[in-house]
């Protein structure tokens, strides 16, 4: 037996970029945007600190190239053949679905 009624309840209607403050909701309807986060723990200055900032794709990218720069500059005389370079956080390619593909 099927029993119909109304529920109410909450969604997520739209995530702005809390940089740019621009939607971060693309043509289709869809949310393009990803999440940058940080829960300090015992001992750090931060202790019990969370924090918790979304990022449109555009300053996503400007931010990733900030901390790229940054580790240049950080190793710069190293003299190290081995400083880091290329894709700073990349995980993976082409894994449109999360399923590791």
């Amino acid at each position: 037996m099927k029993i119909i009624g109304r529920v109410e309840s909450e969604a997520i209607t739209d995530v702005r970029c809390d940089v740019c403050n621009e939607s971060t909701r693309l043509e289709n309807g869809n949310l393009q945007y990803e999440t940058l986060e940080a829960h300090w723990g015992y001992g750090s200055a931060h202790d019990g600190k969370r924090y918790e900032a979304h990022l449109c794709e555009r300053c996503f990218f400007n931010t990733l190239a900030y901390l790229k720069q940054a580790r240049r500059t950080l190793h710069l005389f190293d003299g190290d053949p081995r400083s880091p370079e290329g894709d700073l956080g990349l995980v993976t390619r082409n894994d449109l679905f999360r399923d590791g593909g």
